[in-house]
């Protein structure tokens, strides 16, 4: 029974750290795109990272299989066709073509919000299991996972504005994603031992899913800016980010 209040009181913690996120946003009253833009690109290091070093690994624990790939794949499709969806009911309220230019990214908020909702889903689930197997080992994954989402949620919280979102909307909305770790600890206890069984869907799913936002959905808007200078800086956000994830395969 003390691992399911473990638990819960780690993935409140957790939740919470959306609203931390927030606060260097709150200090300052306006950000420029240009600073946006470095923490887009950060936040594209940071999902390709984690898919190549964190999630992949860890699905391919039990070997490569054809349902592996297709799972990867299916993350990829299910993204594509939500920002299809998004895309077509923009156009079809604004009565703007599809040709025509998309402005800025409306279309980051709901995608990057899905995907950081469906990561915590899993950060929950693997909260809840380690936990179930013993406390000082949850206590370390938690640990570890705070680690990540500190950054992850800063440069989340910079895709909502570059987005269009003012910053009460940007904090509620992450907020909300952020609690997706409650449901999936709840999921975790639920099935106590076979979180493993969800996990190999789940892991490869996401892999899909990063792959898409970073490189279909965020990459393209780092392209908007063709200056040299920025060119440079967004590389080297991207390769911070890179490094960030390895320094946490290390601890």
């Amino acid at each position: 029974m003390n691992y399911i209040i473990y638990t819960i009181l780690s993935v409140i913690l957790i939740s919470l750290i959306s609203i931390l996120a927030a606060l260097p946003f709150l200090l300052k009253k306006k950000f420029s795109q240009r600073i946006l833009l470095l923490l887009m690109s950060f936040s594209v290091g940071t999902l390709m990272g984690a898919v190549v070093l964190h999630l992949l690994p860890e699905a391919l624990e039990n070997g490569y299989n054809i349902n592996l790939a297709l799972f990867i794949l299916l993350g990829y499709v299910v993204f594509f066709v939500f920002e299809k969806l998004i895309h077509w009911h923009h156009h079809r309220i604004s009565k703007i073509k599809c040709s025509e230019s998309h402005g800025h990214g409306y279309q980051l908020a709901p995608i990057n919000l899905v995907g950081d909702a469906l990561h915590n889903l899993i950060d929950g689930m693997i909260i809840a299991a380690t936990y179930y197997v013993s406390v000082p080992l949850g206590i370390v994954a938690t640990l570890s996972i705070m680690l990540h989402e500190i950054p992850q949620e800063i440069s989340d919280f910079a895709v909502l504005l570059y987005s269009g979102l003012n910053k009460r909307k940007a904090i509620l909305f992450n907020f909300i994603s952020a609690l997706t770790a409650i449901v999936g600890a709840v999921i975790g206890i639920l099935m106590a031992g076979n979180v493993e069984s969800f996990t190999m869907f789940a892991l490869p799913f996401a892999a899909g899913s990063f792959v898409y936002i970073a490189a279909s959905n965020l990459v393209p808007e780092l392209h908007k800016d063709c200056s040299m200078k920025n060119s440079v800086l967004h590389f080297l956000a991207i390769v911070a980010g890179i490094g960030l994830m390895i320094l946490l395969l290390l601890m």
